[in-house]
């Protein structure tokens, strides 16, 4: 007499298990090659809670910001700038602040929040996904909204007519890789915090906010003081904001210049990306 097997009795044998096992691999082959995409996709699909005051912002900071200095500082500096107006000399900056202003706010406490307070990241990790895909998505990520930031903003200075030069929408490219080196360094700092105590308020005060006021931003740099001036040298904003000139309206740069500008951007790019990487890889496994 044959004896009956109940049905969860053979689901249990070592065929289902070795079943699992072979489905369980594979459904971990997609993340494991394109992880970097799903980090993509879960940001953005994150973005939808703010879209609109993100939105709104990317609209309203570039109208204010050109009345305030293009409109109104304009008209006490009516001989302009360097042969150009006033509004034109200061549009491509405006340009890079608005990615630098991006890049800032998604590199210090979503970061930090990502390992602290909504720890996500090590979720995220606990998957098939890895630490360095990780960030590589979460950079991916910016990069797309700041492109969007910055497009938005080029399109109303172009709307103000402060671009004078047909390839002056070469300054989004260079804004956002302005945007990406300056975020990609807070980040390596931001990826090193356990405990939040004000360090990230002190970033913005005695960091960003230099950065914004002494690159080059609302007057040539040359205006400093000698002393002065080393902090425009360092600061990434004043690489890309004079890169962002010479597209916009021909800026005179010797050619020397333009490489040493370009190289440094794409030099703090890379460190910062293996920098924040590692910072973040060793923490997710630890």
């Amino acid at each position: 007499m044959t004896a009956i097997v109940p049905e969860s009795a053979r689901a249990s044998g070592p065929d289902h298990e070795n079943e699992n096992a072979r489905r369980a691999l594979a459904a971990g082959v997609a993340p494991r090659k394109f992880g970097a995409l799903y980090i993509v996709e879960h940001r953005i699909r994150a973005l939808r809670g703010y879209a609109s005051s993100a939105i709104l912002t990317s609209l309203g900071n570039p109208i204010v910001y050109l009345f305030a200095l293009g409109v109104g500082l304009a008209s006490l500096v009516p001989e302009g700038i360097g042969g150009v107006s006033y509004l034109e000399f200061v549009a491509p900056a405006l340009l890079c602040a608005a990615a630098m202003t991006v890049a800032a706010n998604e590199t210090t406490y979503p970061i930090v929040a990502g390992f602290k307070w909504n720890p996500i990241f090590f979720g995220m990790n606990a998957s098939p996904i890895a630490g360095a895909q990780i960030v590589q998505g979460v950079m991916i990520f910016i990069a797309l909204r700041m492109t969007f930031a910055v497009a938005v903003y080029y399109a109303v200075i172009l709307a103000f007519g402060a671009v004078p030069s047909v390839w002056g929408i070469v300054t989004v490219p260079i804004a956002v890789l302005t945007g990406m080196a300056i975020g990609l360094l807070i980040s390596s700092y931001s990826a090193t915090l356990k405990d939040e105590r004000g360090q990230l308020a002190m970033v913005m005060r005695f960091g960003f906010t230099p950065m914004f006021l002494f690159s080059g931003t609302f007057f040539p740099l040359e205006q400093l003081p000698i002393y002065l001036q080393p902090i425009g040298w360092v600061s990434p904003l004043w690489h890309g904001v004079e890169l962002g000139r010479l597209a916009a309206y021909g800026h005179a740069i010797e050619p020397w210049l333009i490489a040493v500008h370009i190289g440094y951007l794409v030099s703090i790019v890379v460190i910062g990306l293996w920098s924040t990487s590692r910072t973040m890889t060793r923490r997710l496994a630890g």
